[in-house]
């Protein structure tokens, strides 16, 4: 006899054990074997990820703050509010982002994983309140006021289904391709259940980002494409009924399409002053805080239409500059992914890039006109305390994968921090 285990292939799957060697072990399928062909495991690499990611994401929300600042201080000014009201609840949120974010990075990918269960019941709960306890606004009911500040549950969903996602396919890693394991419990009941609360409260744009995490998250971990195919038709089913059943989202689709526009309600406006802003900016913009549009002119300006202000103020070059901070987080976060060793780590990862990076493709895209206007946030700048908070969650759970793996490509003894600077400036042996 051989002496190999003759364990059945995906018992180790199944059986619930944790540990790199189960992730490291299985047979790679899908996009797995893309992660696992091109793997480059270098302490300078992961380094580089590492603050690639920090840099482009403290750079974004200094660029959201300032002009959160430009866009809302006309009409807070008009309310006889303070200008720098909006500003002040945002800057505060990014501290407290900020700091949670470094907290999630020192937090072990062990316990990340043990998190997943609570972070998505915890999530489940809070939209359950909001559908008994929330307040409507612009026909959404998507938050809980809490004092002063208002809290928008749906936007946590996010990184709690990233999270419980990566631990579903981490178990059935070996499993996916079969559509029973990939579907059951990944989609049904938990993961559409999530949607389903979402949409309760007429919030598709959203719903639309936590679809999105799905599929990501089943790609990479290999589910086969006939499942794709046939969530796809059922989810054009889907999306057309919530079009057809609200006249709003209708009449936003048909504007769209047809440019049906001058009529009473008028749903090309919004998306019209967007394009207006984005075409008075030119290639340098007129300058910052002297954007005409944001008189009263587009609706949300500090939200959703954001992006237009900035191409206002800043022109085409400023629009530019921050796609190329979305797209150097895009890639280095993919890197962070493509160096993680277990397979919890790669899908949680890719679920979190589909999040940060599909959201903002999205917002951008309504506000040049490419997409319909659907109604989310751009990540970082968009003004909103709650979806700045959960992207500095989802950064962090990506920082506490690229500082593993820096911990892990570290020569064992060598000093770490501030000691390492330290060391390389003495020249001495360890920092080599």
């Amino acid at each position: 006899m051989s002496g190999r285990s003759r364990t059945p292939r995906g018992a180790g799957a199944e059986s619930g054990a944790s540990g790199p060697t189960r992730g490291r072990r299985h047979e790679a399928r899908g996009v797995s074997k893309w992660f696992d062909r091109i793997e480059d495991p270098t302490l300078r690499g992961a380094q580089i990820n590492y603050y690639v990611v920090l840099g482009a994401t403290l750079a974004l929300t200094f660029m959201g703050l300032i002009m959160v600042l430009s866009s809302s201080s006309v009409e807070a000014i008009a309310r006889n509010k303070s200008a720098f009201g909006d500003v002040s609840k945002q800057g505060l949120w990014a501290l407290v982002g900020v700091a949670c974010m470094f907290g999630m990075q020192l937090v072990p990918p062990k316990t990340l994983k043990k998190l997943a269960w609570p972070a998505l019941g915890i999530a489940g709960l809070l939209l359950i309140a909001v559908l008994l306890f929330g307040r409507e606004i612009y026909g959404n009911k998507n938050w809980i006021l809490i004092g002063p500040f208002s809290i928008q549950p749906s936007e946590f969903a996010k990184v709690a289904l990233a999270l419980w996602g990566a631990w579903v396919v981490e178990r059935k890693a070996n499993l996916m391709h079969q559509w029973k394991h990939a579907v059951i419990p990944l989609l049904v009941p938990f993961g559409l259940l999530i949607v389903g609360l979402v949409l309760l409260g007429r919030d598709l744009g959203t719903a639309l980002i936590l679809l999105l995490i799905l599929a990501v998250v089943m790609f990479v971990g290999g589910a086969n494409a006939k499942i794709f195919a046939l969530a796809g038709v059922l989810g054009l089913v889907g999306i057309v009924s919530m079009v057809l059943l609200a006249p709003n989202r209708m009449g936003r689709i048909m504007a769209w399409l047809f440019d049906k526009c001058g009529d009473q309600q008028d749903f090309c406006y919004q998306a019209k002053q967007g394009i207006y802003a984005l075409a008075s900016g030119g290639w340098l913009g007129v300058g910052l805080g002297q954007s005409r549009q944001k008189w009263s002119h587009i609706p949300e300006a500090q939200n959703d239409f954001i992006f237009a202000v900035l191409g206002e103020e800043l022109g085409l070059l400023g629009t530019l500059f921050v796609v190329v901070l979305y797209a150097m987080l895009a890639v280095a976060m993919y890197r962070i992914a493509v160096r993680t060793g277990t397979i919890f780590g790669r899908v949680a990862v890719s679920g979190i890039v589909a999040w940060i990076i599909g959201q903002a493709f999205i917002n951008i895209g309504m506000v040049t006109g490419l997409l319909p206007v659907i109604g989310v946030p751009l990540p970082f700048i968009s003004s909103g305390g709650s979806a700045l908070l959960a992207t500095f969650l989802g950064v962090g759970v990506v920082l506490c994968f690229a500082r593993e793996q820096r911990v892990r490509l570290q020569p064992a003894g060598a000093p770490r921090g501030i000691a390492a600077l330290l060391a390389k400036r003495r020249g001495t042996p360890e920092s080599r």
